[in-house]
């Protein structure tokens, strides 16, 4: 009996959590479109930032 608990339980919990994932509002909106209608630069435009590599010396 513990053993199907053991299995069962993940399983559903996964199940919720896919479902709640499924249903936010915000999957309807695309990220690359800004607020004001205008799409973003081509990604090769971009410049990196952060952990970027630097050229050594």
């Amino acid at each position: 009996m513990i053993d199907i608990f053991t299995v069962v339980l993940p399983h559903v919990l996964m199940a919720i959590a896919v479902w709640r994932l499924l249903h936010r509002d915000d999957l309807d909106t695309d990220p690359v479109i800004t607020d004001t209608g205008e799409a973003l630069p081509p990604p090769e435009t971009w410049k990196p930032a952060g952990f970027a590599r630097k050229p050594r010396a």
